[in-house]
């Protein structure tokens, strides 16, 4: 590396850590003894292993578990991947149970005093190490690295107190991050629970969830399950058209080949563009105008709603979005233009991809191989509809979870990147984090 600080220097990997690649697979034979066995994905997955981590049950040999037996302070290091991408991914074990095994495609970097173990999981992370690995991964539907290979690579050595100071900073960005995960996933959890219950209780008047227990009342038994009194039961289509005066569904098949897309004109709507989390254009095909002209039946709106009709699971629906331009739907899609005094589309989205629908998707699609929903399957969906106003105040109750969720995967990315920048430079001495301290060993 150029332009190391006077104190820094650089250091193979075999120099200063003992490198060792295992070979114990996840097979349990009989004789052999019960171990628990840290795998590809764990280390791929955490920054972090501990006692608390729940680790696969194997066997191993007596030789084995000496010789591949982990303990605090050892770094694993992914060795095999199907990309180059997926190798040099590191963890750094804190704390071991006895009986902790390293497995197959993995390799344990013991660090020797001079080198805090998580200053060494972090190196591996930096851009130079990953392309320096990327570049000597040998192999073609499988790569790999060599023992010379991990042991030649090159790592950066400040004074070991200044690794401390470094990582501790590095750390405090990593719980950051942690915390915030963790949080995600609890309004990830809170988000489907709220969504599920307000499809089948709704909100009263008093602008609180309606309670079947307390008011059994306010509630009826109909064929898509127990919902509000004041909530109707129709079809999907009959739900959009109901005050539209026109058929609102479509399309019934069309016509477009391959020799029809282009690179500009009017977008086309694929299977693959339609997600629950939402409507991503991620096709990128086009039509000429002309052509979508003479497919004015298979046109598409902002404020449509788009519905697969194959898929796992077929009958997924979004929105059209308003960022979007008129676009066509291909055959395999179901366009629904909702009347927006009746229904709000956002609505007929929201239940679509609902459990009750769910079940009766199911039982349409039992035992085909590869499910599909016809158009005569989808007319005979049912729905519940409670008053605008109603759908309304629960669509907003919703968007407000959904907007929360939001900006805490905003914030989760904004201290990745943070960390990934800070860690470039603070990891290679283009940053120092503060003068040495007298006394710092090397």
């Amino acid at each position: 590396m150029p332009e190391l600080p006077l104190s820094w220097r650089e250091e193979p990997l075999g120099e200063v850590a003992e490198v060792r690649v295992s070979n114990v697979d996840k097979k349990s034979r009989p004789f052999e003894l019960p171990v628990r066995l840290c795998n590809y994905l764990d280390v791929y997955r955490e920054d972090y292993l501990d006692e608390s981590h729940l680790y696969m049950v194997a066997t191993a040999t007596p030789s084995e578990v000496t010789r591949f037996g982990l303990r605090a302070g050892d770094v694993l290091v992914t060795k095999d991947s199907e990309t180059p991408d997926d190798i040099g991914v590191a963890t750094v074990i804190e704390a071991a149970p006895d009986d902790l095994v390293c497995g197959y495609h993995l390799a344990i970097v013991r660090p020797t005093p001079q080198l805090n173990p998580v200053w060494l999981a972090k190196q591996f992370g930096t851009t130079r190490v990953q392309r320096y690995l990327a570049a000597r991964a040998t192999g073609s539907t499988r790569y790999g690295l060599s023992n010379a290979t991990l042991g030649n690579l090159p790592i950066v050595l400040p004074l070991r107190g200044e690794q401390d100071r470094i990582i501790e900073i590095l750390r405090t960005l990593d719980e950051a991050i942690r915390d915030t995960e963790h949080l995600i996933t609890k309004l990830q959890q809170m988000e489907q629970g709220l969504l599920h219950d307000m499809l089948t209780r709704g909100i009263d008047d008093n602008g609180e969830l309606r309670d079947p227990l307390r008011h059994p009342g306010q509630f009826q038994n109909t064929a898509i399950g127990r919902i509000p009194r004041v909530w109707e039961v129709r079809s999907t289509v009959d739900a959009a058209a109901r005050s539209a005066g026109s058929t609102t569904i479509g399309p019934f098949g069309s016509n477009l080949l391959a020799s029809d897309y282009r690179r500009e004109g009017v977008p086309v709507v694929f299977v693959r563009d339609i997600r629950e989390d939402g409507f991503a254009w991620t096709s990128g095909v086009y039509v000429s105008a002309t052509k979508a002209g003479s497919l004015s039946a298979h046109a598409v709106v902002p404020g449509d709603v788009v519905i697969t009709k194959m898929g796992l699971p077929p009958c997924v629906a979004a929105v059209y979005p308003s960022w979007m331009p008129l676009g066509i739907v291909t055959a395999d899609v179901i366009r629904l233009r909702p009347h927006p005094t009746e229904i709000r589309a956002d609505w007929i989205t929201a239940f679509l991809n609902s459990e009750p629908v769910r079940v009766q998707v199911r039982s349409i699609t039992a035992g085909v191989t590869r499910p599909k929903v016809t158009l005569a399957d989808f007319r005979k969906l049912q729905i519940a509809v409670p008053p605008v106003p109603e759908q309304d105040a629960i669509l907003a109750r919703v968007q407000a979870s959904v907007e929360r969720l939001r900006c805490e995967m905003y914030e989760v990315e904004k201290l990745r990147y943070l960390r990934l920048g800070l860690s470039n430079d603070v990891l290679a001495g283009r940053v120092r984090v503060s003068p040495l301290r007298n006394g710092d060993v090397a």
